[in-house]
């Protein structure tokens, strides 16, 4: 009979505080039919109170638990060799007024940014001098570009963060939403190397 397993690990996964974690949770399996739903349904690993946020699976581990499982299967390994676990710990939530303060310091602090800049670049002397080329008239208000500016301003920022409060504009993520794939990536990968001693000590105990 056929006993090659093949076993894709998950990048990362979210869990419960308590939650036995079975193999399908931390990883795809291809196998022969009458193995796969048994391979599925093993058991890896009990959630404690002693874990961290994160947990490092490594697939050395999950290939333990199948052949102990089922004695004399071929495991062969596909894609990364290790999961993150992370436990979803109760949160606090952001209470009315702090939410408020964040939201004026944020408001505030961006539209002094924007004004500092203009004041910088010497904005308004710019846009008085092309009205006055334009025109031929000298105006200290030249309306005529400082509101188109400050429509395309807010315009060209919607567009450049693909988002209309919760509406998405179109399927291609914006530079923040890769920027911030990029940072947790970089975090994923600092957690299995620093978490992963840890994690290997306590998923031996299991």
């Amino acid at each position: 009979m056929e006993k090659t397993v093949y076993i894709r690990m998950r990048n990362r996964i979210l869990v419960q505080p308590n939650q036995e974690i079975i193999l399908k949770d931390v990883a795809q399996v291809l196998a022969p039919d009458g193995m796969d739903q048994r391979i599925k349904t093993i058991p890896i690993y009990k959630v404690t109170s002693r874990d961290s946020n994160f947990i490092v699976m490594d697939a050395m581990k999950i290939i333990r638990h199948i052949t102990n499982a089922i004695p004399g299967a071929d495991v062969q390994t596909v894609g990364p060799a290790q999961t993150l676990i992370e436990v979803i710990l109760k949160k606090k939530g952001l209470s009315l007024p702090l939410f408020i303060l964040i939201w004026f310091l944020l408001f505030f602090g961006s539209a002094m940014a924007i004004m500092n800049f203009h004041d910088d670049v010497s904005m308004q002397s710019v846009q008085e001098k092309l009205y006055t080329i334009i025109t031929g008239k000298e105006s200290h208000q030249p309306l005529l570009f400082q509101i188109p500016y400050s429509i395309g301003l807010g315009a060209g920022m919607v567009i450049f963060f693909n988002h209309i409060f919760k509406k998405r504009i179109n399927e291609e993520p914006s530079p923040l939403e890769v920027e911030m794939f990029n940072y947790q990536q970089d975090l994923d990968n600092y957690v299995m190397i620093h978490e992963n001693k840890e994690s290997m000590k306590r998923l031996d105990d299991y």
